[in-house]
């Protein structure tokens, strides 16, 4: 089960099936299973004290993802995203900000999925990773679209 959820901003995720069926897609491409993932979108100061009550980590981050307990099959985890990070970030790296949202979810996933990111090594891995699930969530798109497309045309 994948779920969404706001903390102290006011920000919707349009779409939502579309994004779980990418996740899942992604989850699956990794030969795991979903298990409970519950996204909170927040701010940075929100994330900041989250980073500090938690983590012992006096900075912001654009995503903070905590497992949760479960078989090694499953993915499953709370993952804290700053709205505000994934903002500043979108204009640093000069891309939407969807594409910058989409690379941080998908970021957090990997690491529950037992990717990590502390050696250059392990970050292009991780880059490389992201890179391919973006990919799939356009595939995603595109076929829901097309479904609908040709569920208006047959009705």
């Amino acid at each position: 089960m994948i779920l969404f959820f706001n903390e102290d901003v006011d920000f919707q995720l349009l779409r939502k099936n579309s994004w779980k069926k990418w996740i899942k897609s992604v989850v699956i491409s990794h030969g795991r299973e979903i298990g409970e993932l519950n996204y909170i979108f927040c701010s940075d100061e929100y994330l900041l004290e989250v980073n500090q009550k938690y983590l012992n980590h006096d900075y912001y981050t654009d995503i903070i993802t905590f497992p949760m307990e479960s078989d090694e099959k499953k993915v499953a985890g709370d993952l804290f995203i700053s709205i505000d990070r994934v903002m500043e970030h979108s204009q640093m790296n000069q891309c939407s900000f969807m594409d910058e949202l989409k690379r941080v979810m998908i970021h957090g996933v990997l690491h529950l999925i037992g990717f990590n990111d502390h050696t250059q090594k392990e970050k292009d891995l991780m880059r490389e990773l992201e890179g391919i699930s973006m990919a799939m969530f356009h595939v995603e798109q595109s076929l829901d679209y097309y479904k609908n497309a040709v569920s208006r045309e047959t009705n």
